[in-house]
């Protein structure tokens, strides 16, 4: 099941932020908790950079099977989506939005300030 991140409209850590509803801290814990490994960040970060990349492109060192793990639990955060499928290949791309919202719930830009990132 595809877990959606609901839009939020106060940042929830960055300094004088309000109190979070237990349930929007309940789903950002769950969409941090997919990016807590260090191949499901490499993995981001390889979509990041890129339209779409197929999963046979992903040389984090692991056998496929465990990044195939990797890309379910990403996709099941909400975090990617498959782009597209090419005979026995997928094709995953990243969901801007989702990372946005994160960033956002963090420091309250959704994009990084002029001179910063």
């Amino acid at each position: 099941m595809k877990a959606g991140l609901k839009v939020l409209n106060q940042p929830c850590c960055a300094p004088g932020a309000p109190p979070l509803p237990r349930d929007d801290a309940e789903r950002l814990a769950a969409h941090f908790k997919a990016l807590a490994d260090p191949a499901r960040v490499a993995i981001v970060n390889r979509l990041a950079g890129a339209d779409d990349v197929c999963v046979c492109e992903f040389r984090l060192g692991l056998s496929q099977p465990t990044v195939s793990h990797h890309l379910r639990i990403l996709r099941e955060a909400g975090l990617i989506e498959v782009a597209r499928k090419r005979g026995t290949w997928v094709h995953y791309r990243l969901v801007p939005e989702a990372v946005e919202q994160l960033a956002f719930a963090l420091g309250g830009q959704s994009n990084p300030a002029p001179g910063r990132g």
